[in-house]
């Protein structure tokens, strides 16, 4: 592999370590008790905020011109539908968390529009989960190399 288009792997490595700190961190915020009042809407906010930044990164890094998906697709063009799902995505996951930020600042006022908030949310962080699984995989089968599933 081209030196360096190994290190532009790591810097996707990088920053998928960092969307999954993110995202563990919204995750642990989630499972806190409602109850907390302030402090769980103090929490869940911060951690969207961050999961916010680290998905623009994470979409910058990956769709640049000559990155990630497109090289994928030049290497091995029957990977063009998931990559072009995998940036789909991408736009979906910034506007849930941009809906679910909007809807903090309205304010949550009701129970049943925290456990709404909540329940969006934690199904976000579950459809992430799946693309970065298909991302790794979408990775190995253009180049063979394991891009990681701690971070």
């Amino acid at each position: 592999m081209d030196p360096e288009f190994a290190a532009y792997l790591e810097r996707v490595r990088s920053h998928r370590a960092e969307l999954g700190e993110s995202m563990a961190a919204l995750d642990a915020a989630l499972a806190l008790p409602v109850g907390l009042g302030s402090l769980w809407r103090r929490r869940v906010r911060a951690a969207l905020t961050e999961l916010a930044h680290d998905l623009r990164d994470h979409r910058a890094v990956t769709e640049e011109p000559g990155g990630l998906y497109a090289d994928a697709v030049s290497r091995a063009p029957r990977l063009a539908s998931l990559a072009k799902l995998q940036m789909k995505e991408h736009l979906d996951f910034i506007e849930v968390v941009e809906r679910l930020l909007g809807e903090r600042e309205a304010g949550l006022q009701s129970p049943d529009a925290v456990a709404a908030h909540r329940e969006a949310a934690t199904e976000l962080v579950g459809r992430i989960v799946r693309h970065r699984q298909r991302g790794a995989d979408l990775i190995y089968e253009a180049y063979e190399v394991d891009i990681g599933g701690s971070g």
